[in-house]
């Protein structure tokens, strides 16, 4: 099980993802970390090109939670 974060905007996200992802902003991550600490599974984040996942993972590992950059949508959606 995983649970895959996408830190675009919500209209990014809109014009395309990954199926089952959620959207999260990067600018509201740190307003969601209890959310996400209690998430399931192994947390994968992602974005446009990877550089908003990179700052959203070092950001959450800096708060304890176990993830990884996934980095591009496109390149997990495959």
């Amino acid at each position: 099980m995983m649970t895959i974060i996408d830190v675009r905007t919500p209209g990014e996200f809109m014009n395309g993802n990954v199926e089952g992802s959620i959207n999260i902003p990067l600018h509201i991550i740190p307003a969601k970390v209890d959310e996400i600490r209690t998430m399931k599974g192994k947390i994968i984040l992602c974005c446009a090109s990877g550089g908003r996942s990179y700052q959203a993972t070092m950001f959450l590992k800096n708060q304890g939670i176990d993830c990884e950059n996934g980095g591009s949508w496109h390149a997990l959606a495959r």
